[in-house]
Formats: C-alpha cells, structure tokens, sequence
C-alpha cells in the first residue's frame, strides 16, 4: 500500500489552517445531510401525523441521546488514542485500539438495548409522555432501540476513520445513510401513511447500511489501520483509557438526556403537549446552528491529539485557537440568523398558529447564549483529544446537572414555563466559565512543553 494513504503525511503537517479546513469540510457535509434528515422526518412528522407525533419525537429524543452517547464513548476514546499513538509513532497500539474499540461498541449496544427495551414504557412515562402522545413514542422507540447496535458500531467507526485523516469516508457513510433515511421516511410516512413506524423502521436500513459500508472500508484496502481478530481481545490498559476518556461524552449525553427528561416534564407540566412539539422543534433547529461548532471540534480533534503525541505544542495551541476563532464567528452567525428572524424556520415544522407561537417564545429565550457553544464544543473535545479525562467529565457532568436541573429548579419556580427556556442560556454561561477556569493549567503545560522542547534543541 502506498504510504501516502495514509493519513500520518495527512496529519504531520504546520498548515494547520489548511488542514483543518480539509478534515473539518467532510464532517460538514456528513452532518449537513445528517441533520437535514432529522428536519425533514420531523417535517414529515409534523405535517403528516400531527403535533402529537412531534411531541413523541420529543419525548424519544434523549433516549436517541442516549444510544448516541454511547456510541461517542466508544468513538470519542478510541480517536483519541489511535491519533495520539499515531502521533507518537506507534502502530500496534493505534490497531490495538482500534480493535478494542469496536469491542467496546458492542459491548454497549448491547447493554443499551437490554437496558431500554423491557421498561420502555416506564423510561416515556417519566420523561413526560401523556396518555395521547405515549402510543405514539412507543411505536416509533421500539425501532430506535433495535437500531442501536448499527448506530453505535457506525457512530464509532466514523470517528476512528477520523482518527487517521481519513474524514471523507465517515463523510459518504453519513451522507448516504441521511439520503436512504430521507427517501425511506418520504416512503413509509407520505406514501405509505406508516406515521412514527416508518420513521423508525427508516433509521434501522439507514443505520445498518451507514455501519456496513464503514466495515467494508476497513476491508477495501484503502484504509491504514487494519482491522485484526487478535485485536478484539480486550486489553485491560487501552480499554481503561478509552473508557476514562470517552466517558466524558458519554456522560455529556447521558447527563443531557437526563436532563431533557427532567425539562421535557416540567415543560408537559407548564405548556402541555404543545410545550413538548415546541420544545422539538427548537432542538433541530438548535442542531443546524451549533453544527459548525461540532464540525470544527471534530475537525481538529485528530490535530490536537496527533502533535500532542508528537509534543508539538506550539502547533496545538495554534490548532486550537483557529479552531475557537472560527467557532465564535460561525455561532455568532448563526444565533443573529435564527433569533431575530425565527418565524420562517419554525414554519418550515408545522403551520398550526398555536404550535408557531409557542415555538417562537420558545427560541426567545433558548437561543439567548447561542454564541458560546460553538467555543463550548472547542473547549470540551480539546480535553478528550489531549486524554485529559478528568477535565472532560467535569465539564460533561457539569453543564447538564450542575448547571441545566439547577437552573430550570429555580427559574420555572419564579417564571413557569418561561423559566424552562431560560434554564438553557444560564447554563451556557455558566459552562463556558467552568471550562475557561479548566483550560488554564492546561495553557501552562503547553507552554512548559514549548520551554522545554526549545531548551533540548540548544
């Protein structure tokens, strides 16, 4: 095989704004695609079964959440490692950790789907599902979970193919799977009159197709890492890592999610399932802002852990301030876009005026710190990139429960349904200064390292 198939001459580069425009633009147009699907099935959704099935996708999506966080813990910790054993050289372990990492995905689709199946009744009730909106989530959640295990497995070979360069093949996987999605849920919701069913039998092909397309790269030839049996053994040192180090994602969308269940109760409790579909509406419309964020922190995340295995930290603290730069414009853009003019997008959902106006006060005040999660997105995946587990689990941990639950305690108490809005914004805020306190000592290592790789070349 040639050796510029590879992804290290891809990576080991000082054209750091070249590469990460290279690396960041396929994740773009992968998570485009991906999140035009979730608009247009929630389109289909809204228009074609009604504000109850939006409400169901509501009280669904933590849930989704959850499967998908799963899949980061994996994905996110085997990145991690496999580009920083490639920035140090190191084969083996980067295959080693590749192996073990689709080990681990197993491991938990399959705990997610023992775990969620059997009380998936008790899991809707209690995060707000109402007697006319429950039927509804049911149907649609049965097919979500039997998808898991592709979306998992998948979810985590998308990033280990970013782990080695190689952003475009997790690119057409996600593209694809978006496109069959698309057509599928046209199929089963318009055609077929199939409601939230076809919706979720949709996910299941897209989601196996997206995995098997992601394995057969691995046997194409065209890939650097190779995929080995031995490697599936776990390895007690790399699973411990990728475990500590995916964690913090993992506990970001688990935390998250428990968090949605909490808010999506109280907004059922305050605004009915009126409350639920607006709250629905204003996640997707959340999920097209904050992805230039999330591309650009996916982007640099094998940057950042290849020259910090290869203890270049002049060109890591170059990588990540382009990186937080261009986050802060992006969502900047995008919170003027939607906040001053949030009618148009709302009606691209539904044209019940109800269902409009609810949406509109709902981004009032959700929207109001839109700016700083695309630096919140930077901020959280420089910690996992540079294996910095215990930073990236505080701040995991401390958006969703100390912050978010906290916030909408205090704020519905003083302004109802208002006050679940707000809890959003005030907990931005409040992260966003947690993880500025956190990245300090971690400047100062940078630095440190920079003096002492000066010093050892005099």
């Amino acid at each position: 095989m040639e050796e510029n198939r590879f992804n290290k001459s891809v990576l080991d580069t000082d054209r750091i704004g070249h590469l990460l425009f290279k690396l960041s633009m396929p994740v773009f147009f992968g998570m485009f695609v991906h999140s035009l699907y979730n608009v247009i099935s929630a389109i289909f959704i809204g228009r074609y079964v009604g504000h109850l099935g939006m409400a169901a996708l509501s009280i669904a999506f933590p849930l989704q959440m959850i499967g998908f966080g799963l899949g980061t813990w994996s994905g996110i910790g085997g990145m991690s490692l496999i580009s920083r054993f490639l920035g140090a050289n190191k084969h083996k372990n980067a295959e080693k950790s590749l192996g073990n990492g689709i080990t681990l995905a197993v491991i938990l689709s399959c705990l997610a789907i023992i775990g969620l199946m059997p009380f998936l009744n008790f899991w809707l009730t209690i995060m707000g599902a109402s007697e006319n909106v429950l039927p509804y989530a049911r149907e649609y959640m049965i097919y979500i979970i039997i998808s898991m295990i592709f979306a998992i497995i998948g979810t985590s070979l998308m990033n280990y193919t970013r782990a080695e360069g190689n952003a475009k093949v997790s690119m057409v996987a996600m593209i694809a799977g978006a496109i069959i999605d698309i057509v599928l849920c046209y199929i089963f919701i318009v055609r077929m009159q199939m409601g939230v069913k076809g919706a979720g039998i949709a996910t299941i092909i897209a989601q196996l197709f997206s995995m098997l397309y992601l394995l057969n790269y691995y046997r194409s030839g065209k890939n650097y890492l190779k995929i080995r049996v031995a490697n599936f053994t776990p390895d007690i040192k790399i699973m411990k890592e990728m475990t500590a180090i995916g964690s913090g994602a993992f506990i970001q969308m688990f935390a998250s999610s428990l968090a949605a269940m909490i808010l999506f109760k109280m907004a059922a409790t305050y605004g009915g399932d009126y409350a639920l579909g607006a709250f629905g509406i204003a996640q997707r419309i959340l999920m097209f802002i904050t992805m230039p964020g999330m591309v650009i922190s996916q982007g640099v995340q094998p940057i950042l852990g290849f020259n910090y295995g290869a203890r270049r930290f002049r060109l890591v603290i170059r990588s990540m301030n382009l990186a937080l730069f261009w986050a802060l414009i992006l969502s900047t853009a995008g919170f003027l876009l939607v906040y001053f003019t949030p009618g148009p997008f709302i009606r691209i959902f539904t044209d019940d005026p109800e269902l409009i106006s609810m949406s509109i006060a709902t981004n009032k005040y959700m929207f109001l710190a839109l700016p700083l999660l695309g630096p919140l997105h930077i901020g959280t995946m420089i910690f996992q990139a540079i294996g910095k587990a215990k930073q990236a689990f505080i701040t995991a941990f401390g958006r969703p429960v100390i912050f978010l639950i906290p916030s909408a305690l205090l704020w519905t108490h003083l302004y109802k349904l208002k006050g679940v809005w707000l809890a959003f914004p005030s907990s931005d805020v409040l992260t966003f200064f947690l993880v500025t306190i956190l990245m300090l000592p971690i400047l100062a290592e940078f630095r440190k390292g920079i003096t002492q790789n000066e010093i050892s070349k005099s």
